[in-house]
């Protein structure tokens, strides 16, 4: 089942079935197309609107003291990379929808990066939660990793270098090492009230489970 809800006081959540959901999309709708998508579709924007607000968590890079500044090669890449994002050294990952998601080679940052201890669930333990429940709907948030600032002083420390000059990351980028803690704990601050009554997340994957579909409305 999946479940819609919004924040606008006059909508009603409504259910449909995995079925007719992928029915739907079969036919090649777009996303304002489907019937109960349409009421709420402003908690669906195609794309990030900017910059997210200032949060209570700020992504932060601590590094070991007295560590030299970090200066990598450029990787070569194909026209095609370059005309979609013209940046180096990265990774190319494709997305589902064939699009290209963007990696940054961090991984020399990463090692004199101090680590961030928060912990991550155990699956065994989420899935525990879920006995008993025979309706869900899940959550993937889109660009979760786009919706956390990294804190100010600590913008230098994501530069990266192109052919085309030297750039930062204003949100957390992809690759960091200490990225999924640092998400985990926003998730867990904005879904404290509801962890483990009807709500588990495993960072930026978020289901809701119910016992009874009355339950879930």
């Amino acid at each position: 089942m999946i479940s819609v809800e919004s924040d606008r006081p006059s909508c009603i959540a409504r259910i449909i079935s995995t079925i007719s959901f992928q029915r739907l999309i079969r036919k090649e709708l777009m996303l304002d197309q489907l019937p109960v998508f349409n009421e709420f579709i402003d908690v669906f924007p195609k794309e990030l609107l900017g910059l997210p607000p200032e949060r209570e968590v700020e992504f932060v890079i601590d590094l070991v003291p007295r560590i030299a500044p970090i200066s990598i090669s450029l990787y070569c890449m194909t026209p095609t990379e370059l005309k979609e994002l013209k940046v180096a050294p990265v990774l190319f990952v494709k997305n589902k929808d064939g699009s290209l998601r963007l990696c940054i080679d961090h991984r020399q940052l990463n090692k004199v990066t101090i680590k961030n201890k928060y912990p991550l669930p155990c699956i065994d333990d989420l899935f525990d939660q879920l006995k008993g429940a025979t309706v869900f709907s899940k959550i993937d948030i889109r660009s979760g990793y786009y919706q956390l600032r990294v804190k100010n002083c600590d913008l230098p420390k994501t530069t990266f270098r192109t052919r085309y000059g030297h750039y930062e990351f204003l949100v957390m980028q992809f690759g960091l090492v200490n990225a999924p803690a640092a998400f985990m704990d926003l998730m867990n601050r904005v879904l404290q009230p509801h962890l483990d009554r009807f709500v588990v997340v495993f960072i930026d994957d978020i289901l809701i489970y119910s016992k009874i579909e009355s339950e879930h409305t």
